[in-house]
């Protein structure tokens, strides 16, 4: 394995340092929920199926009926979507509690 010299790990360091908190935020949510954020693009594999369909067709016609066509078919495929792990902690993610490195950090009682 390559090392990099000390001059390229320096223009990496300074390029990551101003993105560290976005970098790391990946540990602020349920360690469960880890493999769904892993994904490299959540938005586009919904649309996979539309996109191969598309392209079968050579098109929907109208936008009207790209929009139906698009609609039945994500309606279709949905059930073989993979259900979240721990759906229970959805809702303490929405409601702003805090996790560090996967963990829920219970808040302090108010003395």
């Amino acid at each position: 394995m390559a090392t990099a010299s000390p001059r390229s790990r320096g223009r990496t360091c300074c390029a990551i340092a101003p993105a560290v908190d976005e970098l790391l935020a990946f540990y602020d949510y349920p360690a469960e929920h880890w493999v769904h954020l892993r994904t490299t693009n959540p938005i586009e594999s919904p649309f996979a199926t539309v996109r191969h369909r598309t392209k079968v067709t050579k098109g929907p016609g109208s936008r009207s009926a790209g929009l139906a066509m698009a609609f039945k078919l994500i309606e279709a495929a949905q059930p073989r979507w993979r259900a979240v792990n721990a759906p229970h902690l959805v809702s303490l993610v929405r409601a702003g509690a805090r996790f560090e490195r996967g963990v829920l950090i219970e808040r302090e009682a108010a003395a």
